[in-house]
């Protein structure tokens, strides 16, 4: 009993050291990511004036990252898991940075769009390859807090976006070099430079860390593999995919988290164009103005968190997270420019707080032998949000002259979404497990995947 006991403190220790250790880094490159998938959004204006690419061409472009993300997502993971998280987050971190910085060459709508692409693919499988390396170094117990921190993450590095490339748009002229040219160009090498530090900071496997004591090696090695052979009780056969889609709850699953990743992408692409709109702003205030939002959004996602953990049902929290994103989106289209930025940073508190309330939602009532492939389905189906919103817009923007009637259609969006989840299932809390339903285990093991938000 004394060994066992040893042996749960080892794994404890561990953990605690991968928290301190390389959950900073995994922020860092977050950070870098989001610098790096949004920046257009603080160019756009730039680029209209000096490369001649109009609104519908820039949200068609910003929506093309998206396409290229859902097409190569697929077989990035394929080849992250035969190279490893560690080389493959390196190679994901270099490319993107790379074609990052060719984006401050721009000179025509086609490089424009050829570019933007091109991102998507470099990018994609960043966020399975992280979900992938925590499950190879964290037991499950600790798994979902690991995966909670990183997504909270992303509206810290939102936040982060705007004064960062408002400073570096400031420095227009500056070596004659355009401000929007400032901005890709040093986010670009910044991921690469990243990337290559990343290498020599990540360990490929449990054994390699040096940083970890050789007893705290074993422990954590036998915790892993132990959950990993409990995970795999109870799937007999392969998954057909194609009959999921056929699944109601997966298709409603699919209309929820599109209509969620609707609003965090439009507000993404287009939310310093509707800053700009205030009269006074510069490109650096744009930047800062811009960060308000997703700083909310960081303190209603922790709160969110506190009342997930005491709710029997996340479906009354996710109704109201929707539902106040609908409203700071519909009062947004129809105040002042002032307001609107008070009311969408209301509606950032909702639509953020719901992104990490839904994915506890397939958790609860999926099986859990299809858990993983239906997660797959509903983050591929969904993420296509982030190319109909920037394009979308985009397309009113130039038809329109504004992007009110695109907040309207937002706010129905939410509005409908959260009709939707009163149809969905939830395994009761309290259900215990039985043959049908697999190992507790493989219930647990859910959050390790649900991350791929």
């Amino acid at each position: 009993m004394q060994s066992v006991d040893a042996a749960v403190t080892d794994v404890a220790h561990a953990t605690k050291k991968f928290f301190k250790r390389v959950l900073p880094i995994m922020l860092v490159m977050l950070v870098c990511n989001q610098l790096n998938r949004s920046n257009i959004g603080y160019a756009h204006e730039h680029l209209e004036a000096d490369v001649g690419i109009g609104a519908a061409a820039y949200g068609f472009g910003a929506g093309l990252f998206f396409i290229a993300y859902a097409i190569f997502e697929l077989p990035s993971n394929v080849l992250m898991e035969k190279y490893g998280a560690k080389v493959w987050l390196t190679r994901i971190m270099i490319s993107w940075g790379l074609v990052s910085f060719l984006m401050a060459f721009v000179q025509n709508e086609m490089m424009f769009y050829v570019l933007r692409f091109l991102l998507g693919a470099a990018e994609a499988g960043f966020f399975p390859a992280v979900i992938f390396y925590f499950a190879r170094w964290v037991p499950v117990g600790m798994r979902g807090k690991a995966t909670a921190i990183f997504i909270a993450g992303s509206s810290v590095a939102a936040a982060l976006s705007g004064p960062i490339a408002g400073m570096l748009l400031s420095l227009h002229g500056a070596l004659g070099i355009r401000g929007w040219q400032w901005l890709f160009g040093f986010e670009g090498l910044l991921s690469v430079a990243v990337g290559c530090i990343v290498y020599f900071l990540l360990d490929a496997k449990i054994q390699d860390a040096k940083w970890l004591t050789p007893a705290e090696k074993t422990a954590l090695s036998a915790a892993i593999a132990e959950e990993d052979a409990q995970h795999t009780k109870g799937k007999n056969g392969k998954i057909n995919r194609w009959k999921m889609l056929l699944n109601p709850q997966i298709l409603l699953l699919c209309a929820i988290y599109f209509a969620v990743q609707l609003s965090i992408y439009a507000n993404t692409f287009w939310l310093p164009t509707i800053v700009k709109q205030i009269p006074g702003t510069t490109d650096l205030s744009v930047g800062f103005l811009s960060a308000i939002p997703w700083v909310c959004a960081v303190f209603a996602m922790y709160f969110a968190a506190k009342l997930q953990d005491k709710a029997k049902s996340k479906r009354p929290l996710l109704v109201v997270a929707l539902l106040i994103a609908a409203v700071g989106t519909y009062a947004a289209a129809v105040a002042t420019p002032v307001l609107a930025l008070v009311f969408l940073a209301v509606a950032a508190m909702g639509f953020k707080s719901a992104s990490p309330l839904f994915w506890t939602i397939p958790q609860s009532g999926l099986h859990p032998a299809v858990l993983a492939p239906a997660i797959a389905i509903i983050n591929s189906l969904g993420n296509l949000g982030g190319f109909v919103a920037p394009f979308g817009f985009g397309i009113i923007k130039e038809q329109t002259g504004s992007v009110i009637p695109g907040l309207f259609a937002l706010a129905a969006a939410s509005t409908i979404a959260a009709g939707l989840v009163y149809f969905l299932r939830e395994r009761k809390k309290d259900a215990a497990p039985h043959a049908e339903t697999g190992a507790v285990g493989e219930v647990r093991s859910a959050d390790k995947v649900s991350a791929t938000a």
